[in-house]
């Protein structure tokens, strides 16, 4: 396993053929969205942040050159006032062209999932997401050992067919 840090993981983008992220957790620190959901939370508003441009472009850059960006957010319901925020950030995505699914936490068993977040690069390539002890993203642990990848493929398989479009979901107020 080797550590990456997020502009050698951007690499790893342009590179695949198809690209999945699995995120688990109910909220993240992630410092340049504190002040667009301190403004969500007081309004109830999303306002786009131009710093978030650089991800989109990433994203459209892959998907348009015919390639696969999916991800599927396993969350808690009743849902965390971050989850409301992620759903409203959403179609930003879905705009530069990712897929995004959303399971509800009570509808799949824990032991059918991975503690840990992370990305999977054309089926051999698992990328886990590496957090500081204050939550902050710390880089990714990129492994390309088999019994990993065949594990994580499973695991996609089964999330995305049990999680709901984004176009369907609905967030529980």
């Amino acid at each position: 396993m080797y550590l990456l840090t997020a502009d050698e993981q951007e690499q790893l983008f342009r590179r695949c053929r198809r690209a999945f992220h699995l995120e688990v957790q109910d909220s993240y620190t992630v410092a340049d969205e504190a002040e667009a959901l301190a403004r969500f939370l007081e309004s109830g508003e999303f306002e786009y942040d131009p710093e978030w441009r650089h991800w989109d472009d990433l994203v459209r850059e892959v998907t348009e050159s015919g390639r696969a960006v999916q991800r599927v957010r396993v969350v808690t319901e009743p849902h965390t006032d971050y989850t409301r925020f992620l759903y409203a950030t959403t179609a930003s995505n879905i705009d530069s062209g990712e897929e995004i699914r959303w399971l509800p936490r009570h509808v799949i068993d824990p032991d059918e999932l991975t503690a840990d977040d992370w990305w999977l690069f054309d089926d051999d390539t698992v990328a886990f997401t590496a957090f500081r002890p204050d939550e902050t993203l710390g880089g990714f642990a990129v492994t390309k050992d088999p019994r990993i990848s065949e594990y994580c493929r499973s695991v996609r398989n089964r999330v995305w067919s049990l999680a709901t479009p984004h176009a369907e979901y609905r967030i529980k107020q």
